[in-house]
């Protein structure tokens, strides 16, 4: 039996754009559906039930930003960026508001399809991938049902946020360097300017109690990577 499609939401007010973008994604094998005004886009995810979230900043109504802090806490699916300007500013709040990823219009086709089925593929998690629960003190990451608890409540998180946090904590006490943190979770070497990975760590750090300005849960060790402190949760 064929695996249904996988269902993606485009949210854009550019006509053009969402209907080259969804021409291309449904001729990819995937199910869209597009929604061009940001006061709808709620009623739209609710409707739809996606698996992965394209997402423009600048909507009518809502902006995007807002949008991603809504659906955030509802959707443990992708969220994918997509902003017109090349600013930090517009990515790392994108980050910290619940998005996996982004990327910079006009983007690719093919870049962007790729982006899609990289975050799909680690969002869901093969048969054969390790599953187990990690317990640390009031933290509880259980790589099985892809769910956090910490000092008994559960905790919302992005996909990303998940994916790297399971990651520390496989490998607790031991130092990650940020070129090894991306190659394993995005396939990619660190290009020495990217902070996907600390806006990430900052978050983890904001929602697990942890003090930014001297961690002690995930330790920054300065020239090395971090360190998932195991006997401090």
């Amino acid at each position: 039996m064929q695996a249904p499609s996988k269902k993606i939401l485009l949210i854009e007010d550019d006509l053009k754009l969402a209907t080259l973008t969804s021409n291309y994604l449904r001729e990819s094998g995937f199910e869209v559906q597009t929604e061009s005004n940001g006061n709808a886009a709620m009623d739209r995810f609710n409707l739809f039930s996606p698996d992965l979230i394209i997402l423009d900043i600048m909507l009518p109504g809502k902006d995007g930003l807002t949008i991603c802090k809504e659906v955030r806490p509802k959707f443990n699916g992708p969220i994918l960026m997509l902003t017109a300007r090349n600013e930090d500013f517009d990515q790392v709040l994108g980050l910290e508001f619940g998005a996996d990823d982004y990327v910079i219009k006009p983007v690719e086709p093919r870049v962007l399809l790729a982006r899609i089925n990289a975050l799909l593929r680690r969002s869901y998690q093969s048969a054969d991938q390790k599953k187990e629960k990690l317990t640390f003190g009031s933290l509880t990451v259980d790589t099985l049902s892809r769910q956090v608890k910490f000092e008994e409540q559960i905790a919302t998180i992005s996909s990303h946020e998940f994916e790297l946090l399971a990651l520390l904590a496989q490998n607790a006490g031991t130092i990650l360097s940020r070129d090894h943190l991306f190659k394993t979770l995005y396939n990619r070497p660190y290009d020495g300017i990217d902070r996907s990975i600390d806006v990430r760590v900052s978050q983890l750090r904001k929602k697990f109690g942890d003090n930014p300005e001297e961690p002690f849960r995930i330790k920054t060790i300065w020239g090395k990577g971090y360190l998932f402190v195991p006997d401090a949760w």
